[in-house]
């Protein structure tokens, strides 16, 4: 079991399998890219499957969501999802993607186990999508949200985050595209997660600031607690009906108490949480021929150093000292 010293327990893994991104989101990276990891420094197929393995046998884990960077562009991805589907007991799986490639790989990775998708999309204007993510590949996202819809990769959740001056209007709209095309909607806070370090608080978007905008269309109705759980999004009903909305509110109402995960970066570090400066090394111990239950060892006082919050509702806080695309989303 991974428990911290605020009795938190981590029952849900994100495995970051590469920091490389097809995409160069204004909110993530700047434009030329970053310096990216040489492909000594980042973990086998073999060293994510035995340490994936580790966390569901002898750690607790129940679900692993596969992040990046994008993860599809890791080439053994199928391969890796066919290993870990096969596990005794068998975690759920999940991937948050971009989308980009997905039209021709969803079947594949339904077909090796993995349960849904989560697609980043911040607008439904090809022009402002190319502002935001400086790439023409609108067309290719949509492409893929419907594929993974048709190979069952459902729920098929769309995360959308919205920038001043950029897309701030659309909330409404996309909503109103999600209840048609049958995909849950979920509104992310822009997070300080940018390695050119441009985030600003005031001025940002807010959980409150989408709620109104939505509500000038739709009737919300608060979901509540009881049925949120430890997961991120606090969920509204949209119209009195079957579909839901989530807002993801982490910088306004932090919901660090109810915490339940534990990350893994793409070169073998273990994280307690997405803006923990701090690191534990599993590469080292997994290279120098270290046994299983070592190993469990080490993640489990890692686990036991977790903070009791990131703090972002604080005026000033400290960033993560590696940008979003290395820890993994």
């Amino acid at each position: 079991m991974l428990i911290d010293t605020y009795s938190r327990v981590a029952t849900d893994l994100r495995v970051s399998l590469t920091d490389r991104c097809n995409l160069r989101c204004t909110y993530c990276m700047p434009e030329e890219g970053l310096q990216w990891l040489t492909k000594t420094d980042l973990l086998t197929d073999d060293e994510i499957v035995r340490l994936i393995d580790i966390a569901v046998t002898s750690l607790g884990i129940e679900e692993v969501r596969f992040t990046g960077g994008e993860p599809l562009l890791r080439p053994g991805l199928v391969g890796i999802v066919e290993r870990v589907a096969a596990l005794t007991p068998r975690p759920r799986m999940s991937l948050t993607t971009n989308g980009i490639g997905l039209s021709r790989t969803a079947t594949a990775l339904k077909a090796a186990g993995l349960d849904r998708v989560n697609v980043s999309l911040d607008t439904l204007r090809p022009d402002v999508f190319k502002t935001l993510t400086r790439r023409d590949r609108h067309k290719d996202v949509i492409e893929g949200l419907y594929a993974a819809r048709e190979a069952g990769l459902t729920p098929v959740k769309v995360n959308s985050v919205l920038m001043p001056g950029l897309n701030d209007d659309e909330a409404p709209d996309l909503l109103a595209w999600a209840v048609e095309h049958d995909y849950e909607l979920r509104f992310i806070e822009q997070m300080p997660l940018d390695a050119q370090h441009g985030w600003k608080r005031d001025g940002m978007i807010t959980a409150r600031d989408i709620l109104t905008s939505l509500r000038t269309r739709f009737e919300l109705t608060e979901e509540g607690s009881h049925a949120r759980g430890s997961a991120p999004a606090e969920r509204w009903i949209v119209d009195g009906g079957l579909y839901r909305v989530g807002v993801i509110a982490s910088v306004t109402r932090p919901f660090c108490a109810a915490c339940d995960r534990t990350r893994l970066t793409a070169d073998g570090q273990i994280r307690t949480c997405l803006f923990a400066r701090e690191e534990t090394d599993l590469r080292t111990a997994l290279r120098s021929g270290a046994g299983d239950e070592v190993i469990a060892g080490i993640w489990r006082e890692a686990m036991r150093g977790k903070k009791a919050g990131a703090g972002l509702d604080a005026p000033s806080f400290v960033q993560p000292d590696r940008p979003m695309s290395a820890i993994g989303g």
